[in-house]
């Protein structure tokens, strides 16, 4: 007779670990951040590759985390979760984070390779190798330096490689994005960290009175009937902008707000325009 199955979960050494070491880094390519400790919360945001964040709380085999970029908070599965002791976290700053801009490409170490998207942090990054606690990675994919001089044409590129990206509540990666998720990944290529949420971006910044005069690289905030901020995409050349609204898709633009061709519409009512740079 087979010999029972101990079917019972085992306590991970690492929430152990982590009631001490009240710091993490991100680890994987994409892990979901959710409302609350569970698989079947909602979804509010992402981290991406390299990005760093405090631990607030332990529930079960869940971390609860607030993200060094944007203060912002949710719960992450403790399986996705990587210690890193504070005098690792305090070494990490903007001054040596390179970004990723490749939407897909492949990092490696001595032993494993991982995936990084468009937003990726490559802590003390050198142009070729960057390191994540102790391993050290070699990325030969298109990457900005924390030095280098970074335009509004380099927004323009990197948001172009996004378009028919699917949107997704809470995504921040070109596998699936929201709105806000998708400005902030732009501004963050470029070494500019935005708030999390629509109109949270929408008090960075000067605000621009009148939609004629905004430029390549400017943020337009969009409201719903209540005339909340509900919506945000980046101004193009030429009277257009680009957004995540099913897919990142680019649309003309004026006064009224966002018009949709296919619909023969205006798709979004405006409700301010602000100026980052």
């Amino acid at each position: 007779m087979a010999a029972k199955r101990d079917t019972r979960r085992k306590a991970l050494p690492l929430l152990k670990i982590s009631r001490y070491v009240k710091h993490g880094i991100a680890s994987l390519s994409i892990i979901p951040m959710r409302q609350g400790p569970n698989h079947r919360s909602e979804m509010v945001s992402q981290l991406l590759f390299g990005e760093t964040y405090e631990v607030l709380d332990i529930k079960n085999s869940w971390v609860q985390i607030r993200c060094t970029l944007d203060g912002y908070e949710g719960w992450i599965d403790a399986a996705q979760h990587t210690a890193m002791l504070e005098k690792d976290f305090r070494l990490v700053t903007i001054d040596n984070i390179g970004v990723a801009i490749d939407l897909f490409y492949s990092a490696t170490s001595s032993d494993k390779s991982v995936t990084l998207v468009t937003g990726a942090s490559l802590p003390f990054f050198d142009g070729i190798n960057f390191k994540l606690g102790k391993e050290k990675y070699i990325y030969n994919g298109q990457a900005v330096m924390s030095d280098q001089i970074r335009t509004v044409n380099m927004l323009e590129k990197v948001a172009l490689r996004f378009l028919n990206a699917p949107y997704l509540w809470g995504g921040r990666s070109p596998l699936g994005i929201d709105c806000s998720g998708f400005v902030q990944v732009l501004y963050k290529c470029i070494g500019t960290w935005l708030p999390r949420d629509a109109y949270q971006q929408a008090e960075v910044g000067r605000v621009i009175n009148f939609a004629e005069e905004a430029t390549l690289g400017d943020l337009a905030f969009f409201s719903n009937e209540e005339g909340k901020i509900t919506h945000v995409g980046m101004i193009l050349k030429d009277k257009r902008i680009i957004h995540a609204s099913g897919r990142v898709r680019i649309d003309t633009f004026d006064h009224f707000g966002i018009f949709n061709a296919e619909t023969n519409k205006y798709s979004h009512q405006l409700k301010i325009i602000r100026r980052i740079l």
